[in-house]
């Protein structure tokens, strides 16, 4: 078996019931964006001059998000795909929130990340179950690539 399909099932294990799914399906992409406007709230500093060829997009959370995508590489091609488009998402939000709330994108995020976990976590309580991560850090990353796989199964792709 392969260590993304390994990851997914013992994932899937914790996410049975209907009502804490759909929670993550709101809460995941969520917590997803959040992390990345925090992230892109930190001020750039040097990164401009270190990375020129990122030009308008030399920010931190890109960086980051390079890394995330590596990491998601070692797991799967496919699902790399998915998550990079859902990462310039995340990244063109946090750009425009920014440019219309200046100086306010990193309060949105935290206020996005904290309801979305206290909301997460009640998912979890009506699954009588434990976060995923509790047990094993990685399932952070594993939550969004848990739910492109199944965007994935419905278009016919595979992952």
């Amino acid at each position: 078996m392969r260590k993304i399909d390994s990851l997914l099932n013992e994932y899937g294990q914790s996410h049975q019931n209907a009502t804490n799914k759909l929670i993550h399906w709101f809460c995941v992409p969520a917590i997803f964006f959040s992390v990345v406007g925090l992230v892109f709230s930190i001020p750039v500093g040097p990164l401009p001059e270190l990375l020129p060829f990122l030009e308008n997009f030399a920010n931190w959370a890109t960086v980051v998000l390079v890394f995330v995508l590596m990491y998601y590489v070692s797991l799967s091609g496919p699902l790399t795909l998915g998550m990079l488009f859902f990462s310039a998402l995340c990244l063109a939000l946090a750009n425009f929130l920014d440019l219309t709330f200046p100086g306010y994108l990193w309060a949105i995020s935290l206020g996005i990340f904290i309801i979305a976990w206290i909301i997460q976590f009640y998912g979890h309580k009506i699954e009588g179950k434990k976060p995923s991560f509790l047990k094993d850090v990685q399932f952070l990353m594993i939550g969004p690539a848990w739910l492109m796989h199944f965007i994935y199964k419905k278009w016919g792709f595979s992952y």
